[in-house]
């Protein structure tokens, strides 16, 4: 995986002007658009789309400082106008066009990106199982994502179901992986901070017939990998998430296909300081 997204920076650098056809790339590479821009975005810290419009943007400032004309540095870019380029560059740099060339600055300058893997000996505990069709049930809502520290408005909902509710749901738990689930689900493919997603507080249960007052999400068949983790919670359980592209993926023949993600929590301390969790994310055989 470390070579693709490094060949990926490559093509990047060779058709920066040019449409970047990510699909066409990742076919040739024998893995999916999906699996490589959620590797690049959990890598890099940014989407790919965002890396391609930084590039561009470093080489737009030379263009206008050279004194072309907005209109045709827009085209060569991508945009349709010369105020959608504006907006673009603005948001890149700090400074208005007008301020660049007036002034030559400030510019913000994106390095090139390049990616390696950094061997430190860890060892990280995972299991790959394979499922067939199942469902999780719950009560839904949406989210914005955050990569780092608890998220309130999933606490907020949690606290909004009331606590009979939770011991129905627990209940209801009837297939693997067992008891009250925290779910991901529609989570943008850049993985993109601030983004929204649905978020399930409910069970795992098999395929079939399910209360009318509860939310659902089919699931279908296919493997996970599942990895546990133990420490202070929620930063244990994302470190581990970050671990998974930085070490796991890039060392072994799965790749990460479109589903939700599921986290078990199999123990924790009474004020949830610290919690055991098994994290699920769905996988198919790299190519």
């Amino acid at each position: 995986m470390i070579g693709i997204l490094n060949r990926l920076i490559e093509h990047i650098e060779a058709n920066l002007c040019a449409e970047i056809n990510l699909a066409e790339l990742t076919r040739s590479e024998g893995t999916t658009e999906y699996h490589l821009r959620r590797m690049f975005s959990s890598l890099a810290g940014m989407p790919v789309s965002e890396y391609i419009r930084r590039l561009r943007m470093n080489v737009a400032a030379a263009d206008l400082l050279a004194g072309e004309d907005l209109l045709s540095i827009a085209i060569r870019y991508g945009y349709g106008s010369a105020e959608a380029f504006s907006r673009a560059f603005t948001s890149v740099h700090g400074a208005s066009v007008s301020e660049v060339r007036q002034h030559g600055g400030p510019l913000r300058s994106q390095a090139i990106i390049r990616f390696s893997l950094h061997v430190e000996g860890n060892t990280m505990d995972a299991r790959i199982v394979e499922r067939e069709n199942f469902q999780l049930i719950g009560y839904a809502t949406q989210v914005p994502l955050i990569h780092h520290g608890v998220n309130p408005q999933i606490q907020e909902h949690i606290a909004s179901i009331p606590m009979a509710e939770h011991a129905r749901l627990k209940a209801l738990s009837a297939t693997d992986p067992a008891g009250l689930l925290q779910v991901s689900d529609q989570v943008d493919v850049d993985y993109q901070e601030g983004s929204e997603l649905t978020y399930l507080h409910g069970v795992a249960v098999p395929a079939g017939p399910v209360p009318e007052d509860l939310d659902s999400i089919q699931v279908s068949a296919g493997h996970w990998v599942v990895f546990s983790v133990t420490g202070n919670y929620p930063a244990a359980l994302q470190e581990l998430w970050a671990a998974t592209a930085t070490s796991w993926f890039p060392s072994n023949p799965w790749r990460l296909r479109p589903g939700p993600s599921l986290v078990a929590v199999l123990d924790r301390a009474a004020d949830f300081s610290t919690a055991t969790c098994e994290l699920w994310l769905p996988v198919e055989a790299d190519s």
